[in-house]
């Protein structure tokens, strides 16, 4: 009998097998309040608060000391983003980065920047974005690793209680807010279990704040009542632990808010409202369980949430958020003032902020809010490193880009964010002193002074964004024939200065156009330098030079034709 062939395996088990089912298991645990109460004896650590658990994500990646000009520096591999290759690496900005860590910090261990909105202020194009959007990744990340790891609750077996819906098949109810299970403990007797049970030890001190949401307030004081206060037997029948994974996209631990068309805008996206459809399970618009509580600061509690544009909130908006970062809480629909844990996060550009400024109204805000300026870059061999990111791998899609090319993109960009130097030091020598370079006459702390008098230096200039525009329009042009070199990219920036949006005046315009004509002299300057030192290199060459130009001696001393 001839031997079989073995049958190949199918697509799907081929799939199957690159599952990680250990990790999966890990990832969805369920179990009792007891063992809830023993992960947190041996791991204290997963009843941290949102500042704590996001300082501690970005402290996780390890740190990085140099020094700057006589200034230690700390640069933190968080944000390199190595979990996406450096899709959203951060450059050029560790001091600014370095004040937000320092923030988060002093917020983890409840010195007073826990009640404000961290508002990140910069020019357009200035990475604000990418840094709510890297610290939002983040923290899904670290919520699916053991030490970022973190838990809620749901109620169980509520069929036959009268707690149920009325189309409900599964007795089940998740905690909508994602709680911390030790809420479920109360608030009075809290303190003495955590001393009693041993939950936190020599490294974590465990705090527990706050009271349940008021869906999970309803259902606890309900089934209270109903096994007569025994709260054990509330917890041992009605009470299931889970995992909890934060998920942008899940909208579980992370909100984003962003600024509509005033007649569209509507503070219950802030808070949740009402589903009209439950009423008739419930039989009022004042049961908790007939209110949605989905609104950003709802679903981010236990972890971030971001608010774009956040200045250009209407101000029904203000008061949910003046009340969400000083007292922590926030006012549903028809219900009592609601505990949330979570880090707010704002950005904005300048205009709005001075809006700010110059608005009298909005003094409770100001006061409410600690800002970090996020500005552009001003060390050229950091602008460089964002055009690699984008542009290095061009030859591979059939174009090559000459030496030097996004160099004097970046020369020009950084240029432009500079305030021009007093006395002889040139706008060009400013750049390369703030790059580490050596110039006669200037030493480190000249550097330190001309940064300490230039205020705005980094908040006004050509944005990064619109380098890389001109970078791609060069790449597509059919004239450069699979290659792109400096002349064209200066000349793509030159030609966009006449329709860029944020140049409001010719005199600007102008000192623009300026800067392009110096940095094509300095690139003349660095193709002639590189063309001496590569013959000097070539013996041979060098020889031939020589006798060449003895040769023209020769024929002009005795004048004859060279």
């Amino acid at each position: 009998m001839p031997e079989s062939t073995p049958t190949p395996k199918r697509f799907v088990d081929r799939i199957a097998a690159m599952q990680d089912y250990d990790l999966y298991r890990d990832l969805a645990w369920e179990g009792g309040f007891e063992d809830y109460l023993d992960i947190v004896r041996k791991r204290p650590q997963v009843t941290r608060n949102a500042f704590q658990r996001v300082y501690d994500m970005i402290i996780s990646y390890g740190t990085e000391e140099y020094i700057d000009n006589k200034k230690k520096l700390v640069r933190y591999n968080f944000f390199k983003d190595e979990l996406e290759g450096g899709k959203d690496a951060i450059f050029g900005l560790d001091i600014p980065l370095m004040r937000l860590v320092h923030v988060l910090r002093a917020a983890s261990e409840g010195y007073g920047p826990e009640k404000r909105v961290i508002l990140l202020h910069g020019p357009v194009g200035s990475s604000k974005s990418t840094i709510a959007r890297l610290l939002k990744k983040g923290l899904e990340h670290y919520s699916r690793t053991p030490d970022g790891a973190l838990y809620t609750f749901k109620w169980v077996n509520l069929k036959g209680t009268g707690l149920e819906g009325r189309d409900d098949v599964t007795g089940e109810f998740p905690c909508p807010m994602h709680e911390e299970p030790l809420r479920l403990i109360p608030e009075e007797w809290r303190d003495k279990v955590i001393a009693e049970l041993g939950l936190s030890n020599e490294h974590f001190k465990v705090k527990c704040k706050g009271d349940l949401d008021p869906a999970c307030r309803f259902i606890f004081k309900n089934l209270l009542d109903r096994y007569t206060g025994n709260w054990a037997m509330v917890i041992d029948q009605h009470i299931r632990i889970k995992r909890m994974l934060i998920s942008e996209k899940d909208r579980i631990g992370i909100g984003t808010f962003q600024p509509k068309d005033e007649k569209n805008q509507d503070s219950t996206e802030l808070t949740g409202d009402i589903n009209y459809r439950k009423i008739a399970e419930y039989g009022s618009d004042s049961d908790p369980r007939a209110f949605n509580f989905d609104g950003e600061f709802n679903i981010a509690n236990r972890g971030v949430v971001e608010f774009v544009e956040v200045l250009k909130l209407d101000v029904a908006f203000l008061y949910d958020l003046l009340g969400a970062s000083q007292e922590h809480r926030i006012k549903p629909k028809k219900f009592a003032q609601t505990d949330i844990d979570e880090v707010i996060l704002g950005h904005t550009n300048e205009a709005e902020y001075k809006k700010l400024l110059d608005n009298e109204f909005m003094e409770a805000l100001r006061d409410r809010t600690i800002k970090i300026d996020i500005p552009y870059i001003t060390r050229i061999s950091e602008e460089i490193k964002i055009y690699e990111k984008d542009f290095a791998g061009a030859k591979i899609k059939g174009k090559h880009i000459a030496p030097h090319t996004l160099e004097v993109a970046a020369m020009f960009a950084v240029m432009s964010r500079l305030e021009p130097p007093k006395g002889q030091l040139s706008t060009l020598q400013k750049l390369k002193l703030y790059d580490g370079k050596v110039l006669p006459g200037y030493t480190q702390d000249t550097v330190k002074e001309l940064r300490k008098t230039a205020k705005r230096e980094g908040l006004d200039g050509i944005s990064a964004r619109y380098v890389q525009d001109k970078i791609s329009n060069a790449l597509v042009d059919d004239a450069g024939e699979g290659t792109i070199n400096p002349f064209m990219v200066l000349n793509e920036l030159e030609k966009g200065l006449s329709h860029h949006s944020l140049i409001t005046n010719e005199e600007m315009r102008d000192r623009y156009r300026k800067l392009i004509g110096e940095v094509k002299g300095e690139y003349t300057e660095i193709v002639k330098n590189e063309v001496q030192r590569a013959i000097s290199a070539d013996e041979e060459a060098i020889n031939k030079l020589a006798a060449n130009y003895i040769d023209n001696i020769k024929a002009f001393t005795l004048k004859e034709s060279g």
